[in-house]
């Protein structure tokens, strides 16, 4: 099989595609990233002469290398991570969201349509259901609950989600479309709340936090979230649409309490500041129908994953100050 993974140099995208080379060695995978700000070539620097993987620096927004590239492979199936995902820079700069995540999804679709890509699978997220009151602890989002956008970002996904749907019904493409929960674990990019919380806590600097921190977020670790794109790639029906959480909500106050209290760093480092525009008060997911239909749960508890990442980010202090300072952009591949 060859496989199309997009965004390969992202945090669930470069996840992913060690997740696949250990669990289906024989699969040739071509990673895709524009190696944008959130793109660490650095990551995938261990795979440099592997000889199931090859990266290729290019932006999906590219209709002419994408078509190049799928004359050239023949993929069997693409993974689509390839995505501005910051909620805080859609505010600022909504048009690089509406280019990436709508118009870069669409010309991947085209060039899977005209080179018969077996299977096109979307990653979207769980903030395209807008969000649930926090007062509402029995009210979780499924596959169908109506999206209701908040922010560029969700609504930039939502587009492409329904546009991929519409690629389905129109054009007989094959493909699914997984909505995952929060992700964390080793490779995140840190300017999102776990990672920002743990770097900045070792620093000891302050540890910024929205309103008075009571949002609330399911959270899932990364590795299990890899797990269910497998799942549904290799054996759900297309067209389908699949809900991925982690069965754990929690208030990001208590997050980042939770991570200053395992570093041993005081709670004096959290910095309230005034909250994000727009900013959705509780996510909550549904995930029976992959558990039902793909027999997928998933299986590291937050107190474990939480742990896991901590101690990765411990050991790899080189890796995420690199980004702090800069010095990652100027990594490239050979």
């Amino acid at each position: 099989m060859k496989m199309l993974v997009t965004g390969a140099a992202g945090f669930i995208g470069s996840n992913f595609v060690f997740h696949q080379l250990k669990k289906r060695p024989k699969t040739q995978i071509v990673g895709l990233d524009a190696l944008t700000y959130a793109g660490n070539y650095e990551t995938l620097k261990p795979l440099e002469g592997h000889s199931q993987f090859r990266f290729i620096k290019s932006d999906i927004t590219d209709k002419s290398s994408i078509d190049v590239l799928f004359d050239t492979e023949r993929f069997d199936v693409v993974v689509n991570f390839a995505a501005e995902s910051h909620v805080d820079r859609s505010i600022e700069n909504p048009s690089i969201f509406l280019s990436t995540n709508i118009i870069g999804t669409q010309v991947l679709m085209d060039a899977a349509l005209r080179y018969d890509v077996r299977r096109f699978h979307q990653i979207s997220t769980d903030e395209v259901y807008g969000d649930l009151p926090l007062e509402r602890p029995d009210l979780l989002f499924t596959e169908s609950t109506p999206l209701h956008t908040s922010s560029p970002y969700s609504a930039s996904k939502a587009s492409a989600d329904l546009l991929a749907q519409a690629y389905y019904r129109t054009f007989n493409l094959p493909l699914s479309i997984s909505r995952c929960s929060n992700n964390y674990g080793p490779y995140h990019f840190p300017e999102k709340l776990i990672p920002l919380a743990i770097t900045n806590a070792l620093a000891d600097k302050p540890i910024p936090v929205y309103g008075t921190g009571e949002n609330v977020r399911d959270w899932l670790y990364v590795e299990d979230h890899c797990e269910a794109i497998d799942c549904i790639i290799t054996r759900a029906d297309s067209g389908s649409v699949f809900n991925v959480g982690g069965h754990n909500e929690m208030r990001n106050i208590d997050i980042v309490k939770l991570i200053l209290d395992k570093l041993q760093k005081p709670e004096s480092l959290i910095e309230y500041v005034s909250d994000r525009k727009g900013h959705d008060l509780r996510y909550a997911i549904d995930p029976s129908k992959i558990e039902n239909e793909l027999s997928w749960t998933p299986k590291t508890q937050f107190a474990e994953g939480l742990d896991r990442t901590i101690e990765w980010y411990l050991r790899n202090e080189t890796w995420w100050s690199r980004i702090l300072t800069g010095e990652y952009r100027k990594s490239l591949p050979r």
